[in-house]
């Protein structure tokens, strides 16, 4: 089996993120309140522009783009990131992919100082909910509307949390990463 590589994109990767963007949008409308239709509209101009906001991570195997995961740093005083928009190509779920997108975002966060990470999940999604719980998000009290691309996963997300720093009050979870400062994602 080949190695799924994760590495984080750079502003001048915004095609590479374009690319993947829209794949995603295509192969899985249901999950994301974006259409393919409006994305592929964007000018590069602002493709370009998303890739400073939001940190972009890329898993690759074989040399092709297998999954992508953002991470947004939140507010700096706030101290929290929220990890967005994780997608795998349909051959790779179930293989790991997704587990490797998250680790990377989660490690990402904690190299830039964040002290925890919220994951939104459809309450309707029973898989990423359980991906995210096995992972080691925790869940919480709160909840959102959303626009609903579809009936599939409702319009009702809640907030996932993972502390990355040690936590007291959580029980371990043998499975979770252990999350270590060290160089960024490959």
């Amino acid at each position: 089996m080949a190695t799924v590589k994760v590495r984080l994109l750079a502003e001048q990767d915004w095609q590479e993120y374009r690319d993947i963007r829209l794949r995603s949008l295509q192969e899985s409308p249901a999950a994301f309140p974006a259409t393919h239709a409006e994305e592929l509209d964007r000018p590069d101009s602002s493709w370009q522009e998303c890739m400073t906001r939001v940190e972009r991570l890329l898993a690759v195997r074989d040399g092709q783009p297998q999954g992508v995961v953002s991470l947004d740093r939140g507010a700096p005083e706030d101290s929290t990131g929220d990890i967005q928009d994780l997608w795998v190509a349909p051959e790779c779920r179930s293989t790991g992919v997704a587990w490797r997108l998250v680790e990377a975002a989660t490690k990402r966060a904690a190299e830039l100082g964040l002290r925890k990470v919220t994951y939104w999940v459809s309450t309707e999604n029973g898989r990423a909910v359980a991906f995210a719980t096995n992972f080691g998000f925790r869940p919480t009290s709160m909840r959102r509307t959303v626009q609903a691309a579809s009936e599939e996963f409702g319009d009702q997300e809640i907030a996932l949390v993972m502390t990355l720093s040690h936590d007291s009050a959580s029980a371990p979870n043998p499975t979770a990463p252990r999350i270590v400062s060290g160089p960024g994602p490959q």
